[in-house]
């Protein structure tokens, strides 16, 4: 074999074991990076499970708290729903009781209001009385007036100026306000016992009705004293006592069978006997 036949045949040997330790090389290398792709797979693997573990753990304690979320919302629910009932049950309540309250004052303000009517209506009455009193008093004080007019002082029948006289109970009355003198009023029946008046008895025994005239017996001092037929309205006169002074009897009143009148005793000394 010829030189360059063998170092021909050597170079292409040299490059063959170039190629395979190359690819030699190669292999390795990428048994290498199969090698690290490897690792990084499984660890990447690792980590994916313990997410997919969190996120089931995640999961679980979502749903709990949606359970929780949800219990919560029910309870708060019914407590919700039990509270506007008692509220409404509550307002329902007060609404009732201000109906019942205003319908008191409503009563109360009509009996108010009834009340006010009867009162103005007594005092209207009582305007209309007071109205009709005075005019009472003033016919009355004209009647007094009128009265005071009608008494007239005459002779008894004693023959002595007696005071003012009075023809009635009214006229009688002014007398008493007067002051001057005692007034005892009597009526007498016919045939009745004696009536004791002051300090004197006084006893009817006649009377003439149409005439208007009367007989007395008076009882003064233990004797007895006979007026025979005095007229109505006539003084009659007596003179009693220890220093006798002068009483007068008016019989203002003539019936059957019964006189009224009064008897008029003085307040002080009187009228002494001599003055007959």
């Amino acid at each position: 074999m010829s030189e360059e036949n063998y170092g021909a045949e050597r170079s292409a040997s040299g490059a063959f074991v170039a190629v395979v330790a190359v690819a030699l090389l190669a292999a390795l290398g990428a048994l290498a990076w199969c090698y690290q792709l490897q690792g990084h797979v499984g660890a990447t693997d690792q980590k994916l499970v313990t997410s997919e573990q969190k996120n089931a753990e995640l999961v679980a304690k979502l749903d709990a708290t949606n359970a929780r979320l949800r219990a919560t919302s029910e309870t708060l629910g019914q407590s919700v729903g039990m509270t506007q009932k008692q509220i409404e049950l509550r307002a329902q309540s007060i609404m009732a009781s201000q109906r019942v309250e205003t319908a008191k004052l409503e009563q109360a303000q009509a009996a108010a209001v009834k009340q006010i009517g009867a009162v103005s209506s007594d005092v209207a009455s009582v305007k209309t009385d007071v109205g009709g009193v005075k005019t009472d008093v003033a016919a009355t004080k004209s009647d007094l007036e009128t009265t005071k007019s009608q008494l007239q002082r005459v002779v008894g029948d004693a023959g002595v100026m007696s005071g003012l006289i009075a023809t009635n109970h009214g006229e009688l009355e002014i007398l008493k306000h007067k002051g001057d003198r005692n007034y005892f009023e009597f009526t007498l029946q016919k045939g009745a016992k004696p009536m004791l008046l002051s300090t004197i008895k006084l006893q009817l025994k006649k009377v003439d009705e149409k005439r208007s005239k009367f007989t007395l017996n008076v009882s003064a001092d233990d004797r007895n004293i006979e007026k025979k037929d005095k007229n109505l309205d006539e003084p009659v006169q007596f003179y009693t006592g220890k220093d006798p002074v002068l009483y007068e009897i008016v019989v203002n009143v003539v019936e059957k069978n019964k006189v009224s009148g009064y008897l008029a005793t003085p307040k002080g000394p009187g009228q002494p006997a001599a003055a007959q």
